[in-house]
């Protein structure tokens, strides 16, 4: 028997649909809360690490996303020139042994699709336009509460609801996102056939210059600079601030540029922040998971990741305890937050070290390998 019959995800995005589809698939009943009124997803692509992917396949989900994304295994590092001259070809360290790749790209509306569909497929009982703005404790679980009043009461409830999550602000905690000093460029382009994995650029003007494709004829390419007030750029500055600030790099950059020049990309912009909620990350019967508790710059593409993780552990240890208490969250946190802190650590590291230049450019693949062999090991 689960420790819970009835919960409440909040947020609808990876680590929320994650989180709805395995309690569901446990017999679970889960009402899914979305601010927004219809599922959205935001951005370009999204690149997904092996352990990731684990997850994926744990929930059913694997062969859909393969079939709509691209995989491949390890990286690759190019210098800046004309040529791109290619420095190396690595892996992530050692292979996990079950036969997944190491890495992919997807579309982010391909991803939150396929997650979707298999969420309704379990029984998930989505509620589009819903805002939680209140969490009231019980006894033994907690009551949600919208603008028109009460949205029912729930045995537990799971604060998915991302970055700047309402539900962490009811819980009290008040660790909150914090900038790096970096923002990056992302745009939606074509993928030249010799782009078959993540190629990163080293050196040049921009912290960091690459690509990750997506699927047979996409991929999403990006830029780090310094933050800078680029938000209301429209469509053409920013494909126009991007083809000026990726001169210094050749090889499928010039495709890049031509689809930019072009008017054929979609663009985004953010900042890369960073935060680590402290244990615990719940307050009675409610916890927050994912990018809720906690965010990192995505040097080590590990955001999504953590997330789905979290997800992982936590709907595990509900179907398969007798209740909700103090030992369950003790093994929740134990087996996730130095997991994700290490993370979190890492990738800022690894942020700071690229502001830094060619002065710590010698340890990051030590990092890179340090980090992925860790990860690639079991929950």
């Amino acid at each position: 028997m689960a420790a819970v019959s009835k919960v409440a995800v909040v947020g609808a995005g990876v680590c929320g649909l994650a989180t709805a589809i395995q309690l569901a698939d446990g017999g679970v009943e889960v009402d899914l809360f979305e601010a927004h009124p219809e599922l959205t997803a935001l951005g370009s692509g999204i690149s997904l690490s092996g352990n990731a992917l684990r997850v994926f396949a744990a929930i059913g989900v694997w062969e859909d996303i393969d079939a709509a994304g691209y995989s491949f295994d390890g990286r690759v590092l190019r210098a800046p020139g004309p040529q791109a001259p290619v420095i190396s070809r690595g892996s992530d360290g050692e292979p996990a042994g079950d036969g997944l790749p190491s890495g992919m790209g997807i579309p982010r509306p391909e991803l939150a699709r396929i997650l979707y569909n298999r969420a309704l497929a379990a029984g998930v009982r989505p509620r589009f336009g819903t805002e939680v703005l209140r969490v009231e404790h019980t006894t033994d679980g907690a009551w949600l509460y919208g603008a028109a009043g009460a949205l029912g009461a729930y045995d537990l409830v799971v604060g998915a609801d991302g970055i700047h999550s309402t539900i962490r602000s009811q819980l009290g905690i008040d660790a909150a996102p914090q900038p790096t000093g970096m923002g990056i460029w992302r745009a939606f382009v074509s993928r030249p056939a010799e782009v078959t994995s993540t190629e990163l650029y080293y050196g040049g003007p921009a912290y960091i210059a690459g690509y990750t494709p997506t699927g047979e004829n996409s991929m999403y390419a990006f830029l780090v600079f310094d933050a800078a007030d680029h938000f209301d750029a429209s469509a053409e500055e920013g494909a126009q601030l991007m083809i000026e600030q990726s001169q210094a790099y050749g090889g499928p950059w010039e495709t890049i540029r031509a689809d930019l020049a072009a008017g054929q990309a979609e663009i985004y912009y953010t900042w890369f922040t960073h935060h680590l909620v402290p244990a615990p990350w719940n307050r009675g019967n409610v916890v927050v998971i994912g990018d809720a508790a906690h965010s990192c710059p995505p040097t080590i593409a590990q955001g999504a990741a953590q997330g789905l993780e979290d997800s992982h552990v936590l709907c595990e240890l509900l179907l398969s305890r007798d209740q909700v208490d103090d030992e369950l969250w003790a093994e929740f946190h134990r087996r996730r937050l130095d997991r994700a802190k290490a993370v979190v650590e890492a990738s800022v590291q690894l942020a700071e070290w690229q502001r830094h230049g060619d002065k710590y450019a010698a340890q990051m693949p030590k990092l890179f390998a340090d980090l992925g062999q860790r990860l690639a090991q079991p929950l």
